[in-house]
């Protein structure tokens, strides 16, 4: 395991190494405060048929970060779409999360036990706690897992998904690990989660953005419509722009080639200042929300 990680040690702190490179491309990579290189742009596989299929198709496009969670049941097909199509295995990013029901310690060490005979060779880039609803106790020995799973070399750089601001405190507050290098959350333009995406910022701790889209929910909305004509570009290459912008590492999910396609066609524009700022004013919080998350529910 490289030095960066195993130093990382327990305490949160603020990392200056959060900006994008500039100009983005789809090889760009942000450097986690594990000291690994994470590419800005990942696929999601969540609910995805044919998914080994699917992940082929979009290495061969250029997409070198895949998300994948044992609840998914994609792991051995994100593995398998990479070792066919003969990418190095260095470049790709390949992560995997930790269900709620294998929190625990010995439950968390297990799981990534069976975890890590998917990626060859045997490693995952990124080991998240999928969400906090294991309760703290369980959640923070799992993180001890992942955090031990780390110095061994079974993981390079570990993090969490759907945890709240008092969720990180108390993972801060238990000494079990170092600080996140991710938080995995729901963000777009209608649910920003602005108070954890401060909080993480403030403690270098990188934002992914799942269903980055919003499931196609408000693709019609005036305001979006307007700025993806102005641009040329479609509404949903506006939004992962957004994305971008913000400084997000957004997971788009598709079936489609020609979405797949469409989704890392990003690259060629930028969004101007005061359109990001309509796209911002478009905020509803947990109202905007496309999925339910723990971090709106009051879960401890």
């Amino acid at each position: 395991m490289a030095d960066p990680a195993q130093d990382s040690s327990r305490s949160f702190g603020p990392s200056p190494r959060l900006k994008f490179e500039a100009p983005l491309t789809i090889e760009s990579r942000v450097t986690l405060n594990s000291g690994h290189r994470m590419p800005i742009l990942g696929f999601g596989t969540c609910k995805l048929d044919e998914a080994e299929e699917v992940c082929s198709q979009a290495i061969k496009i250029g997409y070198r970060h895949l998300d994948s969670a044992r609840v998914y049941g994609t792991e051995a097909d994100v593995s398998n779409a990479v070792q066919k199509s003969g990418e190095d295995r260095g470049i790709m990013f390949l992560t995997t999360k930790i269900r709620q029901n294998e929190h625990g310690y010995e439950n968390c060490k297990k799981a990534l036990l069976n975890s890590v005979t998917a990626p060859k060779p045997g490693y995952w880039d990124l080991a998240l706690l999928h969400d906090p609803l294991s309760g703290p106790v369980a959640r923070h020995e799992a993180y001890r897992a992942l955090a031990e799973a780390q110095v061994i070399g079974k993981v390079k750089s570990i993090g969490v998904s759907n945890f709240s601001v008092d969720h990180l405190k108390g993972l801060e507050a238990a000494d079990v690990g170092p600080t996140p290098v991710v938080n995995q959350l729901e963000l777009h333009p209608w649910c920003q989660q602005t108070s954890i995406v401060e909080y993480c910022r403030s403690k270098g701790i990188v934002l992914q953005a799942y269903c980055p889209l919003a499931k196609g929910k408000y693709m019609s909305d005036e305001t979006l419509v307007k700025i993806a004509q102005k641009v040329r570009k479609t509404p949903a290459q506006v939004l992962l722009r957004w994305s971008l912008q913000k400084g997000f590492v957004p997971l788009p999910r598709s079936s489609s080639a020609q979405h797949i396609k469409e989704n890392a066609d990003v690259f060629d524009f930028e969004l101007e200042d005061h359109d990001m700022k309509e796209l911002d004013s478009l905020n509803q919080d947990d109202k905007g929300s496309v999925t339910w998350t723990p971090c709106f529910k009051g879960v401890k």
